[in-house]
């Protein structure tokens, strides 16, 4: 018996020491991800004009970075690249949304002639960067019409919400999960494939829908690489990224580094407030799950 007790205390010991050495690792790995966060912040706050400065913290508080993005709009019109950034972040999202769920859908329940070799093809081609296509697709749309004016945001729609349906994977092996027999019950009581599809499967599949829309919001909101090649020189449709990619250029970097870590602070609210949203249906659907 007092073998095994001293047993059982050692055993405790190394897990309470596991234990520690664990929290104290992941007690660091949270201040190295927090620290660039609350460096950003603290800039944006920050007093002294440039991008050098003797001290890390800075020596006085001021509101007049933020105000600058507001009102300062002569050489780099902040409010304008977020409308921007906005609008067409919104409108692909939504596209991409009812893109990649239709898709897997199709995928998942589905069976027709070449299915297995499209689904391959689309595995393959997801390898790629999507920027090696670019240059190609700038010349379609300028074929098109769409790289000049107001169309420009219409032409990032297209390209950020038109080879979405290619990322089904995921939201497809989700959907395998879902039984069949709920849809089959459906259709006895007859209910089409549209319906069974909105009333049965979008329901259950919560936990991929906010996935996808939080991807879907993502991907335009902090491009750069075809936002800068399809804008080109048209400022009054610049996105946010390429704001904040201008304001440290050599000859702005002085006066909006400040106003740079103000913007970087800014663009990260929508991305908050929609997490937000979504979080309670993330949360309500992951304890819910299949019954019957």
């Amino acid at each position: 018996m007092a073998k095994s007790n001293n047993n059982e205390i050692k055993a405790r010991s190394k897990w309470t020491l596991g234990d520690i050495v664990v929290h104290i690792i992941l007690v660091i790995l949270s201040v190295i991800w927090v620290l660039p966060i609350a460096w950003i912040i603290m800039i944006s706050f920050r007093g002294e004009k440039g991008q050098y400065v003797s001290t890390l913290l800075p020596k006085s508080l001021t509101l007049a970075n933020y105000t600058k993005l507001f009102t300062d709009t002569g050489i780099l019109n902040f409010m304008q690249m977020f409308k921007n950034t906005l609008i067409i972040a919104i409108f692909s999202c939504i596209i991409s949304t009812a893109f990649v769920l239709a898709v897997s859908y199709c995928m998942s329940r589905m069976r027709f002639r070449l299915r297995k070799p499209f689904m391959n093809v689309a595995l393959i081609l997801g390898m790629f960067p999507g920027f090696m296509a670019m240059i190609a697709v700038y010349y379609i749309l300028k074929v098109l019409g769409l790289s000049e004016g107001s169309l420009i945001r219409v032409a990032l729609v297209l390209v950020y919400s038109g080879g979405s349906g290619l990322g089904f994977y995921i939201a497809k092996g989700f959907f395998d999960t879902i039984p069949k027999s709920l849809e089959e019950a459906a259709y006895l009581d007859g209910a089409t494939r549209w319906q069974s599809f909105t009333r049965i499967i979008i329901p259950l599949s919560r936990p991929i829908i906010v996935y996808t829309v939080l991807n879907s919001f993502l991907a335009p909101w902090i491009d750069f690489v075809f936002a800068k090649v399809i804008c080109r020189a048209n400022k009054d449709y610049y996105t946010v990224s390429i704001g904040l990619w201008n304001m440290l250029e050599k000859e702005y970097v002085y006066n909006w580094f400040n106003s740079f870590a103000a913007g970087a602070v800014l663009i990260s609210v929508p991305i908050i407030i929609l997490f937000m949203i979504m979080q309670k249906c993330y949360k309500d659907s992951m304890s819910g799950g299949v019954k019957g």
